[in-house]
């Protein structure tokens, strides 16, 4: 007999009841991003990995603004939601390898959202045989990373992404240090 270990599964199980308000407002004012398994606060939202996730990586993407759709949203922050998937990408794509992607959202109860009234977007990397008869017959995800492992590969991910864009940002504006023709 195989054992599976996935230890954060008995924080579902014994608090298996929903949460008391937005786990996404709640979680985001409580400023302790570790704890809470966020991974980046932009202008507008935040991303943060999904504490019982569909695979290893599995990230939501979510705006500060308690809306239940994408029509709530203002034109800025339906911008930085989409900024901030594709920063999730890229560094899943470095730190984690996936070889693609399920990306979207449940808007609704009847569209599977465990979440309905405040928007955000699922990003689950996917592998090659990464859906087995697990989940088919018995009801059981395999994990093959502990989350707290996962969260610290990402998030140093998300620091070195957001500096090399700041990077970016300082040379293009001209205040960063000047180039030359013999610098490539």
């Amino acid at each position: 007999m195989k054992i599976i270990w996935a230890p954060w599964r008995m924080a579902y199980i014994k608090n298996a009841r929903k949460p008391r308000g937005c786990i996404f407002c709640s979680k985001v004012r409580e400023r302790r991003d570790s704890d809470n398994l966020l991974l980046h606060r932009g202008r507008h939202g935040f991303v943060m990995m999904n504490l019982f996730p569909y695979n290893s990586g599995h990230l939501m993407v979510a705006p500060y603004a308690h809306v239940n759709s994408l029509e709530g949203l203002s034109a800025d922050s339906a911008l930085d939601l989409i900024r901030m998937t594709n920063l999730s990408l890229r560094v899943l794509r470095t730190e984690i390898r996936p070889e693609g992607f399920n990306v979207g959202m449940n808007l609704g109860r009847v569209s599977g959202a465990g979440i309905e009234r405040h928007v955000h977007l699922h990003i689950v990397p996917r592998w090659n045989g990464d859906t087995n008869f697990m989940p088919l017959f018995s009801e059981t995800r395999v994990i093959p990373e502990h989350l707290r492992a996962t969260y610290r590969k990402l998030r140093a991910g998300f620091r070195l992404a957001i500096h090399q864009e700041e990077s970016k940002l300082i040379q293009g504006s001209g205040r960063g240090p000047k180039r030359t023709k013999s610098q490539p």
